[in-house]
């Protein structure tokens, strides 16, 4: 769970609000309704849910939303899976009566491990999480991400540290200004590595 709330947090706080829940809600929809821990991620989709439609002058999906998360994360401890939730529990609570805060300051941003997470400073599974969140939101063909991210776990076992496949899904998740020229060279090499060990499966 520690890859999923970084790599969701590391979207949002890098302002991609609407795209930041698909990183929990795989893992959230697997976990058994009321405890701590889907409390926390139900609470924290809310909340980015709750930005996303302020950003885009939704007044009353909004504070809606803002009320919703609030009421997911107000059971928890003040800082819950590393999570400090004191400041985002009271960033909702403004949200809910001042939905219009967000055009006078930025959003609260997501504290988790002591560090406020951005996609530059991920690890490689919460960055291959990222890819895929990514992917999905921006129209990429996830599949490829996919390939690619278990390509890579490979030549992690192997040894391979340097594999260009490690190397494209941290370009893809980091470079927003060349995103699509990294994901075409990343579909090529994805179809390279396949095709290789199609021809090497045939010989035997």
């Amino acid at each position: 769970m520690r890859d999923q709330l970084r790599a969701g947090a590391a979207i949002y706080n890098d302002g991609y609000y609407h795209a930041a829940h698909d990183a929990w809600e795989d893992h959230w929809l697997e976990l058994e309704a009321g405890t701590d821990d889907e409390q926390l991620l139900h609470g924290l989709i809310q909340a980015t849910a709750a930005v996303y439609h302020a950003q885009d002058r939704n007044w009353d999906g909004t504070t809606g939303l803002a009320d919703s998360a609030l009421a997911y994360l107000e059971g928890l401890s003040s800082t819950y899976r590393d999570v400090r939730l004191v400041p985002i529990r009271t960033y909702l609570a403004t949200l809910a009566t001042d939905p219009e805060v967000v055009e006078r300051r930025p959003p609260i941003r997501i504290e988790h491990d002591e560090t406020t997470p951005t996609r530059a400073t991920l690890g490689f599974e919460a960055t291959a999480i990222a890819a895929s969140t990514l992917a999905d939101a921006l129209g990429f063909e996830e599949e490829s991400i996919e390939r690619a991210h278990a390509y890579a776990e490979r030549d992690l076992a192997a040894g391979e540290d340097d594999s260009r496949f490690i190397t494209l899904l941290f370009d893809f998740v980091r470079e927003d200004d060349h995103r699509g020229i990294v994901f075409q060279r990343l579909t090529d090499h994805v179809d390279r590595r396949r095709t290789r060990e199609e021809d090497v499966d045939g010989l035997f």
